[in-house]
């Protein structure tokens, strides 16, 4: 299976690409892309750089448009797509459905991903995709088992990308506006969730506080590992209890999934992370770059090394062996 890398920066780009990374997706510096955070991102320069760097190496770029347009201002997508075309991206990540019609019609040459922010999670919709657009790789929302990745494999004609190690998201990917009831931003329109011009901490005797906004998400206690203040894994009060109302902190991880996600038809695995930095790229990739490569009873050794930079330093096979319905 190949390994697809995040990269928010230049610098993360090459690291991921001396790691072992088979392709590296990354974004414009703008609202085109779901990571559009301050400090990250690639101007029209860097792009073209970056993927004549990849080319060189023998690596693939895949350039993230997947926000949905905001009408009335769709010319900043069109132009997106015009340019990681003219940088010679190797495939466009893309979710809007208006958007993959332009890049399929002004540029039929060009491979076309969907994102997970499409949402696309059973054989209809797929089939949809590929017929209308000619999508040749869809990724997976991180809602399905195993065995519900086989049997879409079975029913269509594309690849497939699962995410295999990073964040997880409580919503179903596209469908997310928790953030903006509290920021007026979301991650799908604008492109950021729980913006950092929103984020502060702060020290209440020995416990640390995070806010967003005008909100309290979590209360962490000395030495507890504070994660970073999104709505979905905030943690409240409710009834008699203190808990995690939607989400617990915890990354996903597939380490024990390898061998049956490749049986399963998936072509890919991608790591989630273009917000973190350049060294947890290079430690992330290179770690499964070599579970991939090596015996199945290496693995675990590989996972304790990526525990420690997950979130809350926990993993979790999230809905890949769910149990529940």
């Amino acid at each position: 299976m190949e390994l697809i890398c995040p990269a928010g920066t230049p610098a993360a780009y090459r690291e991921a690409v001396e790691a072992g990374a088979d392709a590296v997706y990354c974004g414009f510096r703008n609202e085109t892309n779901a990571r559009n955070f301050p400090g990250l991102n690639f101007s029209r320069a860097e792009m073209a750089e970056a993927v004549a760097f990849g080319k060189s190496r023998g690596v693939e770029t895949y350039v993230a448009l997947n926000t949905f347009m905001r009408a009335g201002n769709e010319a900043l997508w069109y132009g997106a797509a015009d340019d990681a075309v003219a940088a010679g991206a190797d495939a466009l990540i893309l979710a809007d459905m208006a958007l993959m019609d332009y890049v399929a019609t002004r540029y039929p040459e060009q491979r076309l991903h969907v994102s997970v922010q499409a949402s696309a999670s059973n054989a209809d919709a797929i089939n949809f995709l590929v017929e209308s657009f000619g999508a040749k790789r869809l990724v997976l929302p991180r809602v399905l088992t195993v065995a519900e990745i086989a049997a879409i494999a079975s029913q269509v004609d594309c690849e497939l990308e699962v995410f295999a190690f990073g964040g997880l998201c409580v919503m179903a990917e596209g469908r997310c506006s928790l953030s903006s009831y509290i920021t007026g931003q979301s991650p799908n329109m604008q492109g950021v969730c729980s913006p950092a011009s929103h984020v502060h901490y702060r020290k209440d005797g020995t416990d640390m506080v995070s806010e967003l906004g005008e909100f309290t998400i979590n209360r962490f206690a000395e030495h507890e590992p504070a994660g970073y203040p999104t709505l979905c894994k905030g943690r409240f009060h409710i009834a008699d209890s203190e808990a995690y109302a939607f989400e617990d902190p915890v990354s996903l991880d597939v380490m024990d999934h390898l061998d049956a996600l490749q049986k399963a038809g998936v072509t890919a695995l991608k790591i989630e992370g273009r917000q973190r930095g350049k060294a947890y790229v290079a430690e992330v990739v290179s770690s499964l770059r070599k579970a991939l490569s090596g015996v199945p009873e290496a693995r675990a050794a590989h996972l304790s090394q990526l525990r420690r930079l997950s979130e809350g330093q926990r993993t979790t096979s999230g809905a890949y062996e769910k149990k529940w319905r």
